[in-house]
């Protein structure tokens, strides 16, 4: 199945430092949003940002794997669509760190609404550059 949004990132960063940042609570706080969440598969958690007029603000979530430091998954429940995240890390040739997101899942509706996956595909990208100022700061 193609994923509905797939973006690559590449660091300077460690491995190690890549993964804590997708996988610490705090850390992940700062570039995505305030969370509960713990790299445990089962482990239900939520991020929470400002709500708006359009949003509440609430996703809810669920791990799905962990393998510790290549891949994390979980679900990705908001504004009534359901999907799946995947994180994938790699150390490249080139030693940087390589860091793949697909999101798959979106409903066909919200396929076909202008705008919704490129909407998705920015927001993606703009915490993906969060990332990279938070592993600056390591």
């Amino acid at each position: 199945m193609k994923p509905d949004v797939s973006l690559d990132f590449q660091f300077t960063s460690s491995i190690e430092q890549v993964w804590n940042a997708l996988t610490d609570s705090d850390t992940l706080a700062r570039w995505i949003w305030k969370n509960d969440f713990k790299p445990v598969v089962g482990h239900k958690f939520q991020f929470r940002a400002e709500p708006n007029e359009w949003w509440d603000g609430i996703v809810d979530s669920e791990v799905l794997v962990v393998d510790e430091p290549h891949t994390l998954s979980y679900t990705w429940l908001s504004a009534g669509e359901s999907t799946t995240i995947t994180w994938t890390v790699k150390e490249g040739l080139d030693g940087a760190v390589h860091l793949h997101l697909d999101q798959f899942g979106f409903s066909e509706a919200t396929k076909a609404r202008p705008g919704a996956i490129e909407g998705a595909k920015y927001a993606w990208t703009n915490m993906g550059d969060q990332l990279e100022t938070v592993l600056a700061g390591l």
